[in-house]
């Protein structure tokens, strides 16, 4: 019962998700470790034009159909209509030219993973691409305004190493899409890191810290930072059809006045202690309230 009496709410880890190519289709998986920057191979992989700019479902939404996969010591893509693509997914140094590449405001140590990847990606999205390989000795810092005495770091991914939501949060769109007389929607449309059960709709937004009971010692997480919305959600995992629906609906009761009135849905996280702790689906976790 420690988790029932020591935290103000409890729960279970319901999904993980890993995302290896930025913008790309994301994994669902059992089991995950929490390396320095998040879950191990998130983000490691990034899409970006000649000149290292990211590239992103929000120009480029058939990135949605890009679907990685782990095997071994490599890394999968498949997408429609294209030969599947085999890459190295081993620790760096794992050939590559150094390069820099640039994620919004951050530009970052990378490696570029060659001509093949560039001319599949190239071919695939109808412009020309780069595919680079985050370099894990570079240190890309989050912005220490939202994480003050702690040092976290990240890869790729936008400025958080992880993003958490929860099932009632998802359910809760989807009753009132349904009650517009719109089709539901899955929760990957919100590229969630961590979607926790047992809890009401978006509590994640009142979570200080959320514990989560690994097998060798406990896992805390600090929920950061709201997260802002862009069109992405309004991209079908699918088909890459756009359309506007879910921000429409996101518009009519999820303007943050934390975020000066933008759309928020989750809670980017970092780690205050657990780094090489394996997270598992299943897992009960706690959550300590910032207000009641």
């Amino acid at each position: 019962m420690e988790f029932e009496t020591e935290h103000d709410l409890a729960g279970t880890i319901r999904n993980l998700f890993i995302y290896p190519v930025k913008s790309c289709a994301g994994i669902a998986v059992r089991e995950a470790r929490l390396v320095a920057s998040g879950l191990q191979w998130d983000r490691a992989w990034m899409v970006t034009d000649m000149d290292g700019a990211l590239r992103t479902q929000r120009e480029l939404p058939r990135m949605v159909l890009i679907q990685p996969a782990l095997a071994g010591d490599e890394l999968l893509l498949d997408a429609p209509g294209m030969p599947q693509l085999r890459l190295p997914a081993c620790a760096l140094p794992c050939g590559g030219a150094e390069t820099r590449a640039r994620v919004w405001r951050d530009t970052v140590a990378a490696r570029d993973m060659g001509e093949a990847a560039a001319d599949w990606f190239s071919r695939f999205l109808g412009v020309p691409c780069r595919l680079v390989r985050f370099d894990p000795q570079y240190r890309r810092i989050v912005d220490p305004q939202w994480t003050g005495e702690v040092e976290a770091i990240t890869q790729f991914a936008d400025g958080f190493p992880m993003l958490v939501t929860s099932t009632a949060s998802i359910d809760e769109l989807n009753q009132r899409l349904s009650g517009a007389g719109e089709a539901v929607v899955e929760v990957r449309r919100f590229r969630p890191n961590l979607v926790i059960d047992g809890v009401q709709p978006h509590d994640e937004d009142r979570i200080d810290s959320l514990v989560i009971a690994a097998q060798e010692e406990a896992v805390e997480l600090r929920m950061a930072k709201p997260c802002t919305r862009c069109p992405m959600p309004d991209v079908n995992p699918d088909n890459a059809e756009t359309g506007s629906q879910v921000n429409g609906m996101l518009r009519q009761y999820r303007q943050d006045p934390r975020m000066n009135g933008a759309l928020t849905f989750g809670m980017n996280a970092i780690t205050l202690r657990g780094e090489g702790q394996v997270l598992r689906v299943g897992q009960r976790v706690g959550a300590n309230l910032s207000f009641a």
